[in-house]
């Protein structure tokens, strides 16, 4: 159970909307490396990615192609010119929804490759649906091989202030899944403040979330560079609070390569150098991949790519 003094706590909590807004402005002002340096940044957001397809038409030959194009996301002759094509680059992990893991885990099997394959559950995106199927959704993915799981909270015990049930729901997605590493989806575009944002990050954390993710990517507002700010917040907080450090995933949106370098700046200036590899961040994209790949031949030929040049992510 949750601890009285901690719910006493949470219900205390307050964030300070304009201190928010200030720096998510200043880290936008940041310089963002140039050159070589630029290149260096990108292939680390490459690894950092959590290359995915929520949609309804997935099918398994895009869930195919999605994962080997995770295998190797940048082109060879790229990575041999800028002298990084034996260092192993590959995304982070592949998301899908419960249905296609199977799928996923089949290719990444074929091609010999030990890539995570994540899946989204718990009634993702809206988290509507009865506990009990809830659970079991979390449990058929782990049993198809998903090795990630992306949990979507209840927002109504958030929005309602049950921060004890929401803690309750999360620990039993926690047993649910096992050995699996789970993120928890805050939704923050439907939490309302930044106060609410913060105490959903806090009883994510406290109830054994291995991430908080802002956003299923469905929502009408995803990941925004202020909420982003509240939840590294907490996240630091969390770490200094108990010694134990909970990854981040902005998801939702992020489709250029200058983007990327400000969430790596973002991650940098508030959580240190340490958050800054895929143990502890991830960028949750579909589209991304494919501009970073653009940049990238820029950095190496100097002119840009027509989209036929490049294989499809």
């Amino acid at each position: 159970k949750i601890s009285h003094c901690y719910l006493e706590w949470i219900s205390r909590v307050r964030v300070n909307t304009q201190a928010v807004l200030k720096r998510a402005q200043q880290i936008q002002g940041l310089k963002t490396p140039k050159k070589q340096w630029q290149a260096a940044w990108l292939l680390k957001a490459v690894t950092c990615i959590d290359l995915t397809t929520l949609a309804g038409d997935d099918t398994p030959s895009n869930v195919h192609r999605l994962c080997l194009k995770a295998t190797q996301p940048v082109r060879q002759d790229l990575l041999k010119k800028m002298d990084m094509h034996d260092k192993g680059i590959t995304t982070a992990a592949v998301c899908v929804y419960p249905s296609r893991v199977a799928d996923a885990v089949m290719t990444l099997k074929a091609v010999n490759s030990s890539l995570p394959v994540a899946s989204v559950a718990t009634g993702f995106p809206a988290g509507q649906t009865p506990l009990e199927t809830r659970l079991q959704e979390v449990r058929m993915a782990v049993a198809d091989g998903a090795m990630e799981i992306d949990i979507v909270i209840n927002r109504k015990l958030a929005l309602t202030g049950y921060w004890e049930a929401m803690y309750d729901e999360i620990r039993q997605f926690r047993k649910a899944c096992g050995d699996a590493h789970m993120k928890t989806i805050l939704a923050v575009g439907e939490l309302g403040t930044f106060t609410n944002v913060y105490k959903a990050s806090m009883v994510a954390m406290m109830a054994g979330s291995d991430f908080i993710k802002t956003s299923t990517g469905k929502e009408a507002v995803n990941a925004t560079y202020p909420v982003a700010i509240v939840m590294v917040r907490a996240i630091r907080d969390y770490y200094l609070r108990t010694g134990h450090k909970v990854g981040f995933k902005p998801a939702g949106g992020i489709r250029t390569a200058q983007e990327s370098l400000v969430w790596l700046n973002l991650i940098k200036e508030e959580l240190g150098n340490d958050w800054l590899c895929p143990h502890l961040f991830r960028l949750g994209a579909s589209s991304l991949l494919a501009d970073i790949e653009r940049q990238l031949y820029h950095h190496v030929t100097g002119q840009y790519a027509a989209y036929h040049e490049l294989p499809m992510a």
